[in-house]
């Protein structure tokens, strides 16, 4: 049964219908359900205590950041803001290091500078990590010259590394995922508190090894137009706009190891309900988005806004269950759909998709991941993606929902800030025979900076539909970044 409430609520307002929200719920109660993907631990008793002190160690995030982040996406519903959310397929632990953190964080605060610029709204800026660090898989076990083995399912679980030692989960690697986590967040916020994203030194942003790319290039000119109108304004005003001196950035992450997830769900005090205070915004991948399933009925009863991955499999009845259960208050933020089709399949599955939502009335934010419909093998055994699959398929969606009378609110992006030869295409023409030159994801193929800066234009170009993104700077009345 669909139900409406109009209204929104502010954070400390206490919610009688609250209780009915998420009725039978309980952070465990995800373990009366049926629960893919998860790993088979050896040891119950080892579980039990990983678990214990995984409870008790301190959050990774606040409950007022949480919803902060709900209020944002609320305005990105209504095409007030834009999410940019980007970063790695999988993280690992060797890649908790400050380079490899800040070189991320620098690619995803240039995209959101030229979306700021063209799209002239502001950006919610979503990284796919400190948290990162479990996958889904196709199959329970890998096999290798006759020997088979628990497939690596991420650093949260298990190591890559073929041999029985290393595949065997440990439950351990909890322990250590939360300590990663932590880490990152804290340089992460260390850096933009300490001015890393002040738009008056954009130039802390620079990609050393892009500096002779033509769209590095191109992104300069950006930056300098921008640096000419924040002086201009602030020799009106006759003084600085502090304003420009720091952002908001959130972290996000699949919510798939469930024993994790309930370890790190909490009450807090002066607010009602229960928080993942693993992450500001949890998703649920495409392989556990049974309505019926052990993810939905966890992320159903936390108050974070969530999302799901949507494949071209979905049928129109399913995904309103699935909006019922996720959202029954039909509350504004809450519920993200991240559309990943596939460029061959998208102007077929999605149409019928945005009809029965837009239909029904239901309050969404429409998301567009062109990456994971778009996974291919070249015969040399590399997982690659085409740069003109991703960007073909994102063009594809906006244009499916101008016609179908919705808005495309936000683009999901796998992307590294490191030198890599993941995806064929893009600026450089990479080809198969680049491949092996910096091919480094464990898992799935990234973009890099010049792809994934290739299709922040893109995007203002389909939104604004204006031929080139780097438009005039902005006016003192633009929207601040």
């Amino acid at each position: 049964m669909r139900r409406n409430m109009t209204g929104p609520m502010s954070a400390n307002e206490p919610r009688p219908e609250a209780v009915d929200i998420a009725p039978e719920w309980s952070p465990a109660s995800w373990r009366q359900r049926v629960a893919l993907q998860q790993p088979s631990y050896p040891d119950a008793g080892r579980l039990e205590a990983v678990r214990a002190e995984l409870s008790r160690l301190p959050p990774l995030v606040t409950s007022w950041e949480i919803l902060a982040l709900k209020r944002q996406l609320a305005e990105a519903q209504e095409g007030r803001r834009f999410l940019l959310q980007g970063g790695d397929c999988a993280e690992s632990f060797d890649d908790c290091e400050s380079g490899l953190i800040s070189n991320r964080l620098k690619v995803l605060l240039q995209m959101s500078l030229v979306l700021v610029h063209g799209l002239r709204m502001p950006v919610v800026r979503v990284g796919r990590f400190a948290g990162q660090y479990a996958k889904p898989r196709s199959a329970d076990t890998e096999t290798r010259d006759g020997v088979s083995l628990p497939s690596y399912r991420g650093d949260l679980i298990n190591a890559a590394a073929f041999t029985a030692e290393a595949r065997t989960p440990d439950p351990r690697r909890m322990i250590e995922g939360h300590a990663r986590s932590a880490m990152t967040m804290n340089f992460v916020r260390a850096l933009i508190d300490g001015g890393f994203a002040d738009l008056h030194h954009p130039e802390y942003w620079d990609l050393a090894w892009v500096r002779h790319s033509p769209l590095a290039q191109e992104y300069q000119r950006l930056v300098d137009a921008i640096g000419d109108a924040v002086r201009f304004m602030e020799t009106l005003a006759g003084e600085a706009i502090h304003n420009l001196n720091r952002v908001e950035f959130y972290t996000s992450h699949e919510a798939l190891l469930l024993h994790y997830e309930e370890c790190l769900t909490r009450q807090v005090p002066r607010q009602w309900g229960w928080f993942n205070l693993s992450t500001h915004f949890p998703w649920i991948g495409m392989r556990t988005a049974d309505a019926d399933g052990a993810h939905v009925e966890y992320l159903r009863g936390v108050r974070n806004p969530v999302a799901v991955k949507i494949g071209p499999s979905v049928t129109p009845d399913q995904l309103l269950r699935l909006i019922d259960v996720l959202n029954p208050a039909d509350e504004p933020g809450r519920l993200t759909l991240i559309h990943r089709m596939g460029r061959e399949k998208i102007g077929t599955a999605l149409p019928r998709l945005l009809e029965a939502v837009r239909r029904e009335g239901r309050r969404v934010l429409w998301v567009a991941d062109p990456m994971h419909g778009n996974t291919e093998s070249t015969g040399s055994g590399y997982k690659t993606r085409r740069f003109e699959n991703i960007r073909g398929e994102l063009e594809d969606a906006f244009d499916i929902h101008a016609a179908a009378g919705t808005r495309l609110g936000g683009v999901h992006l796998e992307l590294t800030g490191e030198d890599v030869t993941e995806c064929l295409g893009g600026a450089r023409e990479l080809t198969e025979a680049d491949l092996g030159r910096a091919y480094r994801s464990s898992v799935d193929p990234r973009l890099n900076y010049e792809q994934s800066m290739e299709l922040a234009m893109l995007i203002v170009r389909k939104r604004m539909g204006s031929g080139s993104p780097l438009r005039s700077a902005p006016s003192a009345g633009s929207a601040d970044p």
